[in-house]
């Protein structure tokens, strides 16, 4: 059976058809932001799957399906630090395909719970070396079955970015009827900064974008990536982005923290984009200032760092 019989099982209504138009909200509490400048927060949660990850792994199913690559029979294969296995284990369970994904031993408990519920397989590698160790493991089972999997290698695979070209910048767009003047995202396989950024580029060549990375290799930031001591994703384009934003983990866990008294609830990633956000704001006299929020709190909850707000 080819993939185009797997994508029928998604003619109609469904899940899928809610990924996107994901809320673009007002950021309040943010002291030093002055008056004439707005930032604006892009609810990523707000997906079927809980996280901006959505948008990528329908994306690379969705091309996939339409080329025959993942045809039935064939199990999707990935390196994933959560999310984005998230969201492929939840499409695979609504068109029936399965998901065998190489994970971080350390992933927190949320994540894993969730993934095992869903019906994926976790393979799990050395939580020292974080997705880089999964990715080579991927790599690893891809070769040696190439008949049994399809090897989505969301960090090499350009539908990843392709699908924020289309969908997230669009939205951003639309939403802020094209007044935007700054693009804030965090580096993680790169596909929401780069594809964002191409689109928004294309329709106001005069917008600023800014990437967000940890200030350290050790960061509580799952999901995001330290450029200098990490391998960087093939989809990485530096020119996507006007300049890095470095953020401390305790930082942006403050700002979690505070986000979460005023009923916006983001996990550890979201909170650092915000930050670099507020930065961004702060030297400006007017301007539209969208951060765009991976993930909600939910994920995180088991995770000792909440101990920080007490």
């Amino acid at each position: 059976m080819t993939g185009d019989a797997l994508l029928s099982a998604v003619r109609g209504p469904s899940l899928v058809d809610r990924i996107g138009g994901t809320p673009l909200v007002s950021v309040s509490g943010l002291t030093l932001v002055p008056d004439g400048v707005e930032v604006l927060g892009k609810v990523e949660s707000m997906n079927p799957g809980g996280s901006v990850k959505d948008r990528a792994a329908w994306g690379i199913v969705r091309e996939a399906l339409d080329s025959g690559s993942l045809a039935r029979g064939r199990v999707l294969l990935d390196a994933t630090s959560g999310n984005t296995g998230i969201a492929y284990a939840w499409i695979g369970a609504q068109l029936g395909f399965g998901v065998r994904l190489c994970l971080p031993a350390n992933a927190n408990h949320e994540r894993r719970r969730l993934l095992e519920a869903l019906g994926a397989e976790l393979v799990l590698t050395d939580p020292l070396s974080g997705t880089d160790a999964a990715i080579v493991e991927a790599r690893r089972l891809a070769s040696e079955q190439p008949e049994r999997y399809f090897y989505a290698d969301q960090y090499s695979n350009p539908a990843n970015w392709r699908a924020h070209y289309q969908t997230t910048a669009a939205e951003l767009w639309r939403q802020t009827e094209g007044r935007v003047t700054h693009l804030v995202a965090g580096i993680g396989t790169s596909g929401t900064l780069v594809g964002t950024s191409r689109r928004l580029r294309e329709l106001n060549p005069a917008i600023q974008v800014i990437a967000v990375q940890p200030d350290s290799p050790l960061h509580a930031m799952e999901g995001m990536k330290h450029l200098p001591t990490c391998t960087v994703p093939p989809i990485y384009d530096a020119s996507a982005h006007d300049r890095i934003e470095e953020v401390s983990s305790e930082d942006a866990i403050d700002m979690v923290m505070h986000q979460a008294r005023r009923g916006l609830l983001l996990g550890w990633s979201a909170g650092a984009v915000l930050v670099a956000a507020e930065r961004v704001a702060s030297k400006l006299k007017r301007g539209v200032v969208a951060a765009i929020l991976p993930d909600g709190a939910e994920r995180y909850l088991s995770d000792r760092l909440w101990e920080h707000s007490r």
